[in-house]
């Protein structure tokens, strides 16, 4: 069966899976479908030939990978071959005679090839930092010393008594900071001194230093200290382990030998500088990418924010959070996601699937997780509901309410997201956005609840949870593509929702930070500088080039509220909403006045209101105390020069101008002079008298 270019291999693992055949080929229309039973071990043959045709496969088995790859390699080494598992997420389960439209929807969305994200090198050369607080360090250092070039700090030096054989570089001191990745650590020690060769009874150390510098490609710390890093856990060649769990070193000593090298690693996040509203001339706006960020990759670069992609750990909290999109998460690339999201709900729903719940899950745990209720006993809630849908991202936190809105709107009766327990404290972002999505449910009449995190660690508990879920009323689902920006996809699914809403409303008030919003402007304070119009990022206000007006364009408005900081008369304040009127799509004119006109030369130069109020309110300052300084206001800023330099009151005045003299006025000055100078020779016969001298 070929799908997408791609040929399918099924198999119903032994009989485990119900796979009609004919029903199968009716869901398909792609002629005959040949069900394998055991594709991994008699049928191997099957996948051989399949190999052999130099076709893509896609082979619906993830247990037995590894032989299928052990075999393609022997035949075609170059063939793209993918995997999907059918078995734990839609075959395994108590309805698994009604999850025939699930798996026909995760075979189609299979067959699909994500985009992925451009990548960078680290490159480490072996050198460790071992540090620890006693001798313990000392013998963990030793076991990696003739595999990597290890230097031992150790924390104090109370009572450490010196080995016999000194064969590994050791000091003392306390590790005050640290920076950098895998490949380019770099720390800085107090108290730093090298351990006298001398020592007898326990270390002794020479000269201590502080603020000293040291560069290494890994870190082990052992030290029970708070870690070097925040989110440890995620900082590439950095590992925090408690000095009381040998197991733990061991497995980072195993990790840390095999850290030698060129590693890949991908760009998680594409950031558009044009499109951050981080913040304008200094004055901060949107901090939402740099609140959420656990391992501190984000800082702030003046208007724009820095994302260090070696730091980064591709959680993507920071893509969820951004309202314009200027953080974009790249694995996949693009709009990939979303694409994968339309086909699935489409071939679910077309293949008879109703009322679909998307669980969504990471790679790791929520894999382990689907696997484990699969196995479940059979006496209990087993295996997945044949309307739950699982949808695998490389990250649970990369999601936000772009995805929520267009889920639903793509016809998802609900969301489920799939958290480990150990990991909780990382999705308040994530949680944000949930509150975002359940105000528009709510306030649509699409009920709450419609995203859920479920974060229990016993699989049980979660199967009991996904087999009691709440029926919905069911959302009409769009048939708009998943194309564009972040802000218009929201904006398609959030009109979509509206539309089939059970009760539509034309303002949605939202919580406090939500990215939509409108802007109050108090008018009569108001003085139409335009500040705010220079601040915006987005072009939400816009000012006219013709007329003292500005407009304000409310679907553009992420509420940063730089306008409302820079606004010298604090006349703006943000109102966080929906607002689903034709009125929200157009430029609405805020304030307008009539242009003031230069009393000298007529030409419009400002606001006559202000104009006005500027007079009025220097009216008996000491520097306008004369009736032409005070009319000096009323004029454009080329008249208002030229009057302080005509008026002889002021310190400018330099009088008449002198006529100004050309280059034809000497020349004629010049040929007067000789003339007369001629003339008076004659006059006085002096052109006589050098002729005779000239003669004698």
């Amino acid at each position: 069966m070929k799908l997408n270019d791609k040929e399918v291999l099924i198999c119903d693992c032994e009989g485990t899976i119900k796979l009609p055949k004919k029903a199968l080929t009716k869901l398909f229309g792609s002629g005959e479908i040949n069900i394998n039973t055991h594709l991994c071990r008699a049928q191997i043959g099957n996948f051989t030939n399949a190999v052999s045709a130099g076709t893509p496969l896609l082979v619906t088995c993830t247990q037995e990978a590894p032989i299928f790859i052990e075999n393609a390699i022997e035949t075609d080494p170059e063939l793209a071959i993918s995997y999907v598992n059918i078995r734990e997420r839609a075959g395994w389960s108590e309805h698994g005679d009604k999850a025939l439209p699930k798996i026909a929807a995760l075979i189609q969305e299979a067959t699909l090839e994500p985009p992925m994200a451009s990548s960078l090198t680290m490159r480490s050369e072996g050198s460790v930092l071992v540090y620890g607080k006693d001798e313990n360090a000392l013998e963990i250092a030793k076991q990696i010393a003739n595999r990597l070039s290890v230097v031992c700090i150790i924390k104090g030096n109370e009572d450490i008594q010196p080995p016999r054989l000194m064969d590994v570089p050791s000091f003392v001191g306390n590790v005050k900071s640290a920076s950098g990745h895998l490949g380019e650590f770099k720390i800085i020690v107090d108290d730093y001194a090298a351990v006298q060769v001398s020592s007898r009874e326990k270390f002794e150390i020479g000269k201590k230093n502080n603020d000293v510098t040291i560069n290494f490609d890994l870190i082990l710390d052992i030290s029970n200290s708070e870690p070097l890093f925040p989110s440890p856990e995620k900082r590439d060649g950095y590992f925090h382990v408690e000095a009381g769990n040998p197991a733990g070193i061991q497995k980072a000593l195993f990790e840390l030998v095999d850290m030698v090298g060129e590693f890949e690693k991908p760009r998680y996040i594409k950031y558009d500088s044009n499109i951050c509203v981080h913040a304008r001339s200094s004055q901060v706006g949107c901090t939402r990418c740099i609140d959420v960020c656990p391992t501190g990759a984000i800082i702030p670069a003046q208007d724009e924010v820095h994302i260090d992609p070696y730091i980064c750990a591709g959680c993507g909290s920071c893509a969820s959070v951004c309202p314009t999109g200027a953080a974009s998460y790249q694995l996949p690339a693009g709009n990939f996601t979303f694409e994968r999201l339309k086909l699935l709900l489409d071939s679910y729903r077309e293949a008879g699937g109703e009322t679909p719940i998307l669980l969504v899950h990471d790679t790791m745990y929520g894999d382990d997780m689907i696997a484990a209720i699969a196995h479940l006993e059979q006496n209990k809630k087993w295996g997945l509901p044949a309307n739950v849908i699982p949808f695998a991202l490389n990250e649970i936190t990369q999601i936000g309410f772009d995805f929520f809105a267009v889920a639903l709107a793509f016809g998802a009766n609900a969301i489920n997201i799939l958290v480990n327990p150990s990991n909780i404290e990382e999705v308040e972002g994530l949680k944000s956005q949930i509150e975002l999505i359940e105000t528009a449910t709510i306030g649509l009449g699409f009920g709450k609840n419609r995203v859920m995190i479920i974060d229990q660690a016993d699989p049980e508990e979660i199967a009991e949870i996904l087999h009691s879920s709440i029926a919905h009323l069911e959302i009409i689902p769009g048939d708009f593509a998943p194309m564009g920006s972040k802000r218009s996809l929201a904006n398609l699914a959030l009109n979509h929702l509206h539309e089939h809403a059970p009760t539509p409303v034309s303002l949605l008030p939202l919580p406090k930070g939500a990215p939509f919003g409108a802007i109050k402007v108090n008018t009569e304070g108001c003085t139409l500088c335009l500040s705010c119009v220079a601040a915006c990022p987005t072009g939400a206000l816009k000012d006219n080039p013709d007329s003292p007006q500005f407009t304000f364009t409310e679907t553009a408005c992420v509420q940063c509220g730089l306008c409302r900081t820079i606004c010298p008369e604090s006349v703006i304040t943000l109102t966080p909403q929906f607002n689903f009127d034709e009125d929200a799509r157009n430029a609405v004119i805020v304030k307008e006045e009539e242009p003031f006109e230069c009393i000298k030369c007529g030409d419009p130069f400002g606001v006559k209101s202000s104009i006005n109020q500027m007079v009025e309110k220097l009216r008996g300052h000491s520097m306008f105390s004369s009736d032409n300084a005070l009319e000096r206001i009323k004029m454009c800023p080329n008249c208002r020069v030229a009057d302080q330099f005509d008026d002889p009151d002021t310190p400018m005045a330099v009088g008449d101008r002198p006529e100004i003299r050309t280059t034809a006025d000497y020349m004629k000055d010049r040929e007067e002079l000789r003339l007369n100078a001629e003339e008076h020779k004659k006059a006085h016969g002096l052109d006589n008298d050098n002729d005779s001298e000239e003669k004698s």
